[in-house]
């Protein structure tokens, strides 16, 4: 991409006077043309976001006259500041992550691109970033579009009136909630009162599961509002609408979209791990927006942000059925991984798995490398032939999960695959060499958090097997322990 003095664009036959994009300091606007009738297909596309010349059907020429009368407005797609390059899509900061070629579309013959967002379309030197400037989309207002018969607990109560305050005046909040606290029906009314006042609102989580679970959810319950779901593939990709539900690899094309975004499960794997997730967030959020943060495991340092004030939040700290968090227990089981080897158990693991199966009681068994849970499924499998395993990358996940809830099967092993996201009603969990980094205080505290989630059955065993106690384990242990006692101070548990 090139640009005359004038801001003509020219993709192939390159006048003498054009440049490339890198060339030019800024990218300068065009004042608004409040009488242009401006193409309101091309603004629902692009309004909040930030996209490519191939991601829109529409003619270079017709995108510029847009630019000319201000309703569109180019971004440079790779930024240069003291030779350091940075991808202004994804954040990339990488030297490694960026490649250079000779390009057919600036004649130069080392054009940057970021190969960290690559597959989202490429962004290059001479690659503008396309987003809408001119009018907003008309939204129609619902007064009071929530339908909703459900009651709140008092724990989900008081955090239904905090997150509602800070959707209205436009604050931060965490929502430090227990597994199984119901997160998501504390979101309604703050939502509610989001869309009646023309507010644009996001629901971002990094796992697509729990995108594919909340899209339904939220459309039973506000079925006025038009409600785009997207993740890999999705159909409503270009759907304009005033509750998106989206992975947070899918915010990577917003920019400057939400008045709010509320980010689901904000502890969990790839988002702690990936800053260009993290950005993404930050950059889809409009200057004058709210954040909500859901988890039920905050990181050390936003633990400690909490309790020194430095950080608005509000903890749910018991489930709706009253019942307190299982704790888990530590058992030491000695050199597990050298009875592997030699085709045996730990007699205390045995003896755990024999008394779940011999009367009836399902269980998962937690373990920290898919190799060592195959061996385990052999030894166990000459006893239990039912029992199933599952991993991240195993063809039959979904299946097997089934399964489970159907009671076909007694016994599930798994990587921390499991470690949330998943709901059997009568269940209880342990850990097999629960010293291993894998097992983090956040991912044990989920782990912790599959016991005792239903009414029914609200309570259960869950032990960590382990050849040498870590901080990461009395860390976890001493987080419920925390939440519990904060229930039974406010009046959450009865017992």
């Amino acid at each position: 991409m090139r640009f005359t003095p004038k801001m003509t664009p020219y993709l192939q036959d390159f006048p003498t006077e054009s440049f490339p994009i890198p060339s030019i300091e800024t990218i300068q606007g065009s004042p608004l043309n409040e009488i242009y009738p401006f193409n309101r297909e091309l603004q629902q596309l692009l309004y909040g976001k930030q996209l490519l010349f191939e991601n829109l059907p529409h003619s270079i020429e017709e995108l510029h006259q847009h630019y000319e009368n201000g309703c569109i407005n180019y971004r440079k797609g790779i930024t240069k500041i003291k030779n350091k390059k940075a991808c202004a899509r994804c954040g990339n900061k990488d030297r490694s992550l960026f490649a250079s070629f000779t390009c057919a579309r600036c004649g130069e013959k080392e054009c940057t691109y970021c190969r960290k967002c690559i597959m989202m379309g490429r962004v290059s030197e001479c690659t503008p970033l396309i987003g809408w400037c001119g009018p907003e989309p008309d939204w129609e207002l619902t007064e009071n579009p929530l339908v909703w018969a459900g009651t709140l607990s008092p724990g989900q109560q008081i955090a239904s009136v905090q997150v509602k305050k800070a959707l209205i005046e436009n604050k931060e909040l965490l929502v430090w909630a227990v597994c199984g606290a119901g997160k998501t029906e504390v979101l309604f009314e703050g939502i509610n009162a989001a869309l009646a006042s023309g507010k644009r609102v996001s629901i971002a989580t990094p796992r697509t599961d729990v995108v594919l679970e909340l899209g339904p959810r939220l459309k039973g319950v506000f079925p006025g509002i038009t409600i785009a779901v997207l993740y890999g593939g999705s159909e409503d990709r270009h759907l304009q609408a005033p509750i998106t539900i989206a992975t947070t690899h899918q915010l990577l094309r917003f920019y400057k979209a939400f008045d709010t975004v509320i980010l689901d499960e904000v502890d969990a794997f790839p988002y702690t791990a990936d800053e260009s997730l993290q950005y993404a967030v930050r950059q889809s959020r409009k200057e004058n927006s709210s954040m909500i943060y859901l988890t039920a495991t905050p990181n050390q340092k936003w633990q400690k942000e909490c309790r020194s004030g430095k950080r608005n939040f509000v903890t749910i700290p018991a489930r709706y059925h009253r019942h307190p968090l299982p704790v888990p227990s530590f058992k030491w089981c000695g050199n597990w991984e050298k009875s592997l080897r030699k085709d045996k158990l730990p007699s205390a693991v045995s003896q755990w798995i024999k008394k779940r199966l011999d009367n009836q009681k399902q269980c998962l068994l937690f373990l920290p490398k898919i190799d060592k849970m195959e061996k385990v499924l052999t030894i166990l499998r000459k006893t239990y032939p039912k029992i199933q395993a599952v991993h991240a990358e195993d063809p039959d996940r979904k299946d097997k999960v089934q399964m489970m809830r159907n009671k076909e099967i007694p016994m599930l092993l798994t990587t921390t695959i499991l470690e949330r996201g998943v709901t059997f009603p009568n269940i209880d969990v342990a850990v097999l060499g629960a010293e291993d980094r894998i097992f983090t205080e956040s991912a044990l505290v989920q782990i912790a958090g599959r016991v005792g989630r239903s009414a029914q059955f609200p309570s259960g065993d869950i032990t960590f097997f382990h050849y040498g106690k870590t901080e990461s384990m009395v860390k976890a242990q001493k987080q419920i322990l925390k939440m519990n006692t904060e229930a039974k101070k406010k009046g959450l548990i009865d017992n």
